[in-house]
């Protein structure tokens, strides 16, 4: 594929695209506003792209890219001012949805990837969400894969204890190790 291929191509990439930046960006306008700059800035630098790798990973790049210059100019921002809060209109309960508590299970799940902190919330989507591998995640987000898989361990861990009910024995367990150490 060629680089003057690339608009082509980008109407079928655009749902990763957009799905990618609804993750990172958590609003719907935000989101819709981050892959609309995205496509354009990679129109406009279309000969920085390399023949032969992945334009989805190019783009996935130019997305994580786009969102922390615009997490950067936010924190500028809100030193002066107060953001909206949408919290309350995502309260209202969905009135097609099939099962609530499928539901409520699948917006704690997201609430809880929301919450990890953002390097592992972005290798997390990337990884686990979008289903690159872990070299394609480091490239991306231009990092070792160590630390790509180092993030994706931890935000694991992260996500699991808290889905995860404590076992009886595990603080008895502990007390004796701490017990026999002494």
């Amino acid at each position: 594929m060629t680089r003057d291929e690339l608009p082509a191509l980008l109407p079928e990439l655009l749902p990763r695209i957009w799905a990618f930046a609804l993750r990172l960006a958590a609003d719907r306008h935000d989101a819709e506003d981050l892959a609309q700059r995205a496509c354009v800035r990679a129109l406009e630098r279309r000969h920085q792209w390399q023949p032969g790798t992945s334009a989805l990973s190019w783009m996935f790049s130019i997305v994580h890219s786009i969102w922390i210059d615009e997490i950067r100019a936010r924190q500028i921002r809100s030193r002066s001012r107060i953001e909206w809060n949408e919290a309350l209109v995502e309260t209202v309960a969905d009135p097609a949805a099939s099962d609530p508590s499928s539901d409520l299970l699948y917006k704690q799940v997201l609430e809880a990837v929301d919450a990890l902190p953002d390097a592992q919330r972005v290798v997390m989507l990337l990884v686990a969400v979008e289903g690159l591998s872990y070299r394609e995640a480091a490239e991306i987000l231009e990092i070792p894969i160590g630390t790509v898989m180092s993030r994706l361990s931890r935000a694991r861990l992260t996500l699991g204890a808290q889905f995860t009910a404590p076992s009886p024995h595990a603080h008895t367990d502990h007390d004796a190790r701490k017990d026999s150490v002494r």
